[in-house]
């Protein structure tokens, strides 16, 4: 509220002190007096003017420095709160190092692209293929107050759906999986993995030579189960006299025994090669070694190999991250499965330029895409 006093109200109450003042005096002293009283009341008021603009000015510079200081105050305000409401802390704990070319640098990648277009606070535990250690770091983003805990890792649902419970305000992930554990916080992700499997399939029944390829798999689960089938049916619906041979090692970041196992494919006649996990680096080095074509998937895996990489699977997580983030943000902490596909961009197929893939083998790799994508095509192994 603002309060101003009137300049012209003082001045008549004056005047009419000073005419009073005339009245009460002699006849004589009349002419006098009312001259005195009427130059009083002409300096009253001069007076009362420059006091009044003075009160006036000052009054308007205290408005306005009030109301400056409370626009500045609530924007500050504002600009924390809108702070508070867009960074959001993401901790990620992997089994392999973030730069292993396949199922860490896949997140890692993928984290990189959403931060790039969100308000991101993120912070990584790589090589924690020790499950318990992994469980440790969970925990330990969860202590800390992390928003968002990714758990990149099947073999880390154990200890997630015992951890998640326990901190009932803070939003886990885990994958690749579809169970939530029916638990409010937790999100799980995964991805069709056996689509880019099958067009991986389809290219290597027409390049191989011996009709024999051999598959080096991880542990049979999650997206892993899901690529090495989807291999097998895409060769077999091309050339169903070409043999697979799949060989799961038991275990996500053995590259020892991943070179073992590749060796032995070839020696049983394999002459492309082909795997899935953090532990392929050692299988792709045997198909260096032997000059073979090795098909790759969840990272671009050309860099292992220049002259043999024919085309890699690539997973793009942040398609699923930014579902999983809006939903954070809309105040609902888990409970949701997401999937990554050829229809939502979630997969896509890398070729390496390098390799001399011949037009009618790309061709057909582009057809099967093309159908999985519109649904006109399927893997036979998810629907």
């Amino acid at each position: 509220m603002r309060i101003r006093t009137t300049p012209k109200t003082a001045v008549a109450l004056v005047a009419g002190l000073a005419l009073v003042a005339g009245a009460c005096g002699s006849d004589d002293d009349s002419s006098d007096s009312a001259d005195d009283a009427e130059e009083a009341v002409d300096e009253a008021e001069e007076t009362l003017d420059s006091v009044a603009d003075e009160a006036e000015e000052a009054v308007d510079t205290a408005v306005d420095d009030t109301e400056e200081a409370t626009e500045n105050s609530a924007a500050e305000e504002t600009d924390e709160a809108a702070g508070d409401g867009e960074t959001i802390r993401v901790g990620i704990v992997a089994p392999s190092a973030s730069n292993d070319l396949a199922f860490t640098q896949s997140m890692v990648d993928s984290v990189e692209r959403v931060e790039a277009e969100r308000d991101l606070e993120v912070a990584i535990t790589d090589g924690t293929f020790v499950v318990e250690d992994a469980a440790a770091a969970i925990r330990g983003y969860a202590e800390d107050g992390f928003d968002l805990v990714i758990a990149h890792g099947s073999q880390y649902g154990g200890p997630l759906e015992e951890i998640a419970p326990d901190f009932p305000e803070v939003s886990f992930a885990w994958g690749t999986s579809v169970d939530t554990f029916g638990l409010d916080n937790v999100y799980a992700y995964t991805t069709n993995a056996d689509l880019g499997g099958y067009v991986n399939g389809v290219m290597a029944a027409q390049l191989t030579e011996s009709d024999v390829i051999g598959v080096v798999g991880p542990v049979e689960v999650g997206d892993a189960k899901l690529y090495v089938d989807g291999f097998s049916n895409g060769v077999a619906a091309t050339n169903p006299d070409v043999t697979v041979n799949v060989n799961y090692i038991e275990s996500f970041s053995d590259v020892a025994l991943a070179s073992e196992a590749a060796t032995s494919l070839v020696a049983n006649g394999a002459d492309i090669l082909t795997g899935t996990a953090q532990m392929v680096v050692g299988a792709t080095g045997v198909a260096t070694e032997s000059g073979l074509p090795w098909f790759g998937t969840q990272s671009n895996q050309t860099p292992l190999g220049e002259d043999i990489v024919v085309a890699s699977q690539v997973y793009h997580w942040e398609i699923v991250l930014n579902q999983m983030l809006d939903s954070l943000e809309g105040g609902t902490l888990g409970g949701e499965t997401y999937t990554l596909t050829f229809e939502n961009g979630g997969l896509e197929m890398e070729y390496n330029d390098a390799f001399e893939l011949d037009e009618a083998v790309r061709a057909s790799a582009d057809e099967a895409v093309a159908g999985l994508t519109d649904g006109s095509l399927t893997t036979g192994v998810t629907e």
